[in-house]
């Protein structure tokens, strides 16, 4: 099942023609090259995503290989996999659930799309095509019949008021809307419901290694 889908977006009331697509095994230097501008040094290169992970998203799981292409030019990418999730049981790390971002442990039986990473390239992050993609992946969800999408979001916004409140009062703030977080007042914007909130979730000193446990939940599943 591919995704193909064309569609204007808006920079200063100007349209501009993008594709919504799956990537595929010759888009793997695109990718690593988007992977350079969204995380630019002193991010460790290593860090990047590797050819081989690369070729498990696109073998393993395509249907969770998504990105956005303007001019030729894959600007945007989004990752999942599908994984066998109980929400009553959400604690987790990132390495343990996507693999460490190989996904060899995706589960094509699995109930739940699970994001293993989404970044933009900062030329184009005005283009809100975040947003695009996670609709993507909705539409994914429920073409799959899937109960859910889940995805931990990291709070990169937490280590200024770290020493001030704690890290629950801080999701308090972001969802009551007096604290805007980079990340989960995205997520928020994107539809997705706050689940659990994880302790080392991820090696992120910005977030105190805190991500919160974030869901959407497919509307047509019974």
């Amino acid at each position: 099942m591919a995704y193909y889908k064309e569609q204007f977006v808006f920079d200063d009331g100007k349209p501009i023609p993008i594709i919504i697509r799956n990537y595929m095994a010759s888009d793997l230097e695109g990718m690593i090259e988007l992977q350079a501008k969204c995380f630019p040094p002193p991010f460790p290169t290593d860090l990047w995503w590797n050819e081989k992970q690369l070729q498990n998203h696109v073998s393993l799981f395509p249907e969770g290989a998504i990105c956005v292409e303007v001019e030729g030019e894959i600007v945007g990418s989004m990752t999942g996999l599908q994984v066998q999730f109980d929400p009553k049981n959400p604690m987790h790390t990132w390495e343990e659930i996507t693999d460490n971002g190989y996904i060899w442990n995706h589960d094509p039986n699995g109930n739940t799309l699970y994001v293993v990473d989404i970044c933009t390239s900062p030329l184009y992050r005005k283009l809100k095509l975040g947003q695009q993609m996670m609709q993507a992946m909705y539409q994914t969800v429920v073409a799959l019949k899937l109960e859910r999408l889940v995805g931990g979001g990291r709070m990169p916004g937490y280590h200024r008021f770290a020493d001030e409140m704690t890290v629950e009062q801080y999701v308090q703030a972001v969802v009551k809307g007096d604290i805007h977080d980079p990340v989960v007042t995205f997520l928020l914007r994107c539809g997705r419901m706050p689940l659990a909130l994880i302790e080392n979730y991820l090696e992120d000193e910005e977030s105190h290694n805190y991500a919160l446990l974030m869901e959407w939940k497919n509307p047509f599943h019974r």
